[in-house]
């Protein structure tokens, strides 16, 4: 049994006490910290996104969609996190081995508020990019209305949104500036559709021609299965200028409410002029003066609402 009074150990035992076993221990619990840090965050995760698959938006998510999700804020939140444990990991162990780490500490201050202000719209982008994620505001593929811009996304990641509106135009969105995110394609969608008929139009009759063109519409085999509720007229919505407005409302699977909505003014043309149902429209009258200078007589009844030209012949 060696003497640990006498040298070597005499010089070697205070060296491993101070400061190897402080930065050992130091070590140990940083390394103990990481490994808790992944359990913690997981955890957090797991419990955010089930809660929203079993009563948010989220419900409607595939177990892949949900598994790429969980990763993504997963390996976000378990970077940040890891990284204020080695950091203070590292200023401790500097301590421990005696050097200052106040100018480090003042350092790392100033850094960290110049940072913080020259990149808080960079940490809102990925905040509200988890947000979106954790309540499946949109996803891939769906058509949103987000920051003053509308169309399909096409892709997103935790800092940005990508849109491609009809003209083919592509927007790049910030996920900061998000503030309200309209979903045009979650699940279902209405047909909402006004339909104005003349005057003196019995009104009885062109409902039955509304609700059976709605009926046949979503009879028919090629969109039976888009038409979630046929569309039909809900009621006499108002009394206009030209015309009584019939409120037609019906529902149709989100994706296609566009390709439905054309399919049903198509149909209710066709179906207004097998029934002799007028649709109103302004009228303009020209009248023109011939070369005796005379104006032809007309009618004051017939020129409601009209515009009139004098034409010189």
């Amino acid at each position: 049994m060696p003497d640990l009074t006498e040298a070597p150990w005499s010089r070697i035992l205070p060296y491993l006490k101070d400061p190897v076993l402080p930065i050992l221990v130091i070590i140990v619990v940083a390394w103990v910290a990481l490994r808790a840090s992944r359990l913690f965050v997981y955890g957090i995760v797991k419990a955010l996104l089930d809660r929203e698959a079993t009563e948010g938006t989220a419900q409607e998510l595939s177990a892949v969609e949900i598994k790429k999700r969980m990763d993504t804020l997963d390996e976000l939140g378990g970077h940040v996190l890891r990284f204020f444990i080695v950091v203070i990991a590292g200023l401790m162990g500097l301590r421990a081995v005696g050097l200052d780490i106040g100018p480090a500490i003042a350092g790392l201050g100033i850094v960290g508020i110049a940072v913080g202000f020259g990149a808080q719209h960079l940490v809102k982008d990925y905040l509200n990019g988890a947000l979106i994620l954790v309540e499946n505001q949109f996803s891939k593929g769906d058509v949103v209305r987000i920051a003053g811009v509308s169309g399909e996304v096409e892709d997103f990641s935790l800092r940005r949104t990508t849109l491609r509106d009809l003209d083919g135009v592509v927007h790049t969105v910030p996920n900061g500036e998000i503030a309200v995110a309209s979903n045009l394609t979650r699940v279902w969608s209405r047909i909402n559709q006004d339909v104005t008929v003349a005057y003196g139009t019995d009104i009885d009759e062109a409902i039955k021609v509304v609700d059976a063109v709605g009926t046949g519409m979503a009879s028919d085999p090629t969109w039976k299965r888009r038409v979630m509720e046929a569309p039909r007229v809900d009621r006499v919505a108002a009394l206009g200028e030209y015309g009584v407005s019939l409120k037609i409302l019906g529902t149709v699977r989100a994706q296609d409410q566009w390709a439905a909505a054309g399919e049903l003014r198509k149909r209710l043309l066709a179906a207004f002029r097998d029934h002799g149902i007028e649709i109103p429209r302004p009228q303009r009258v020209i009248l023109s003066r011939d070369h005796g200078g005379a104006v032809p007589e007309l009618d004051p009844t017939a020129v409601s609402d009209s515009d009139v030209d004098l034409t010189g012949g």
